[in-house]
């Protein structure tokens, strides 16, 4: 029996019987990591964050990179990867090639910049200055931006307006190196009442306006089903400006399978549109402990395209 499938009939039996078992029994000489292997790649980039899964790997990020790989992922990615030493920025990079995994945007810790106000000319400066050097050490060329919420005072349009102008300024600076911008529509409804970017035909008209190669924007799927649904043909209607997909079910932002959405068809939608960039495992656990992690794994093999 070929092994990806005898993984995904065995994975259910595994992860209870005999995965939690092995991880209990696991001695401070042994890695975590070997005694829960799942060793068959998925198919597309799922990148768990750095922190998912603490309670089977610890929380040292390198024994995380280690644990993802096992559980076959072949991306990771750490949104706080700016607050990190640079040193340590370079540790989880290094560690990372040498695991086979990719890793998936950063922020550049945006929300301080109020995107939609003029004169933020030194705030812009400075986050994008602190990106280039994350970039300069980790290789990851996308980062993540978030523009603020809105200001009743002034006009939705005058708002817009600024934003595009803000948005050139950010990709003037960071263009030139191949650093991605990729800003993020947010729900309003659940999460960031007041947010000014919220729904992915409002990011594309921005991108457009913006008119530059590294002015992208995030479908996260989560927020997308609050603010707008209609999850496939906004994707189709918005491809061009889709710099990075976010991964969480909904209600409740847990993993694959235990909300509405329907992962496994949209999965292998972006499988047969032969997309190759990191999907950011951007959600909680519906259970607890260790066997929540490793259930886990499991969502991601129940709804991974064949």
């Amino acid at each position: 029996m070929e092994r990806r499938n005898f993984i995904k009939n065995a994975a259910s039996g595994l992860a209870w019987v005999g995965l939690s078992g092995a991880v209990a029994s696991a001695t401070a000489k042994t890695p975590v990591v070997q005694k829960v292997s799942n060793k068959a790649k998925f198919t597309l980039k799922y990148a768990p964050t750095l922190g998912m899964f603490n309670e089977n790997a610890g929380k040292d990020p390198i024994d995380n990179l280690k644990f993802i790989a096992d559980q076959g992922f072949r991306a990771a990615y750490d949104l706080g990867l700016i607050d990190r030493s640079p040193a340590d920025q370079e540790k989880i990079a290094n560690e990372a090639r040498r695991l086979g995994l990719e890793l998936g945007q950063f922020s550049l810790k945006t929300w301080g910049i109020k995107f939609v106000e003029n004169k933020q000319e030194d705030a812009i400066k400075e986050r994008m200055l602190a990106g280039l050097e994350v970039q300069k050490r980790t290789g990851i060329n996308k980062g993540l931006i978030v523009l603020g919420n809105l200001d009743p005072k002034l006009h939705p349009e005058l708002q817009t307006a600024t934003v595009i102008e803000n948005l050139r300024r950010c990709c003037d600076i960071v263009g030139e190196h191949g650093l991605e911008l990729v800003m993020e529509p947010l729900n309003p409804l659940v999460n960031h009442p007041g947010i000014f970017l919220s729904r992915t035909t409002q990011a594309k008209m921005i991108c457009v306006a913006v008119n530059h190669p590294s002015c992208k924007m995030v479908n996260d799927l989560y927020h997308q089903q609050i603010t707008e649904g209609n999850l496939i043909h906004n994707i189709e209607k918005c491809w061009d400006y889709i710099g990075s997909f976010h991964i969480g079910d909904n209600p409740g932002r847990f993993e694959p399978t235990t909300g509405e959405i329907n992962y496994k068809y949209i999965f292998k939608y972006l499988r047969d549109k032969k997309y190759d960039e990191v999907l950011s495992c951007e959600h909680g656990k519906s259970k607890p402990g260790k066997e929540g992690e490793l259930a886990v794994v499991q969502a991601y093999r129940e709804v991974d395209p064949e």
